[in-house]
């Protein structure tokens, strides 16, 4: 009898959270929304700084959402093509078509393929290079704020360490710009497989600590589809991270200071 009991209680439990995602939105919250408050991003120029293609549908798809529905400029900067496996131009061929779901312009899109910045685990991504790359892409497309990584890099990859770093040397060396920053903020194994329940654990932690922006994802299924157009990752696994991730339901954000 306890087990229907807590069966039925996660499944209410579930339910509701789809409730909160589908008609409760990012208003409920006075954090949720970027864009408004004096510690969230200015409604200028934003750019993703991410490592391999597909990082974007997985992991910052709530926040991209939020922002094309909101007519932000969004600019995407990709640092390789994932060509650990050989298919470095086919996942960037879908890393184009998910940009489309996505709604970000593809004349706002580069997709990196540099000798010293290639997939794979153990391969070390210059920290200096890094900076050169992120300075190039902010001075000609008139950037005021980048989204990235935070220093665990949600999955704890290598290549999404670096990229925080990279950011951050990025924001130290260049102080004077005034250019904002935000990471996507790494949850612990719970949190990160609990699907949209993490909504609510989201909002409590905000509670805590109200410099975060917390960002609900009111179109799950636009980041379904977004994911599927990386046909060449699109397997059984990853069709399971994309139901349960709490990062396809929702994103935190925090700010970097440098």
């Amino acid at each position: 009898m306890a087990w229907l009991v807590v069966s039925l209680s996660l499944i209410v439990i579930w339910v509701a959270s789809l409730c909160k995602v589908f008609f409760g939105g990012t208003s409920n919250s006075r954090a949720a929304i970027i864009g408004h408050g004096s510690n969230t991003p200015d409604k200028k120029n934003i750019m993703f700084v991410i490592a391999h293609p597909d990082d974007e549908s997985m992991f910052f798809s709530p926040v991209i959402n939020y922002l094309t529905s909101n007519a932000y400029n969004l600019h995407m900067l990709c640092l390789s093509t994932g060509n650990a496996d050989g298919m470095g131009s086919i996942r960037k061929d879908e890393l184009h078509q998910a940009c489309a779901v996505l709604k970000i312009s593809l004349q706002q899109l580069r997709v990196l393929d540099h000798p010293n910045l290639q997939d794979g685990f153990g391969k070390v991504w210059s920290h200096d290079l890094l900076t050169e790359v992120i300075e190039e892409e902010v001075t000609k497309h008139d950037i005021h704020t980048i989204i990235t990584f935070d220093n665990h890099g949600v999955s704890g990859h290598c290549n999404h360490r670096d990229v925080h770093r990279g950011v951050l040397n990025f924001l130290q060396t260049n102080s004077g710009k005034n250019i904002k920053a935000w990471e996507l903020v790494s949850l612990n194994i719970f949190r990160k497989y609990c699907g949209p329940v993490d909504i609510w654990l989201s909002i409590l932690s905000d509670k805590k600590h109200p410099s975060k922006v917390i960002i609900i994802n009111e179109q799950p299924w636009k980041s379904f589809k977004a994911m599927a157009q990386h046909l060449s990752q699109w397997v059984w696994f990853r069709k399971l991270f994309v139901s349960f991730s709490s990062y396809t339901y929702a994103n935190t954000l925090n700010r970097i200071i440098p």
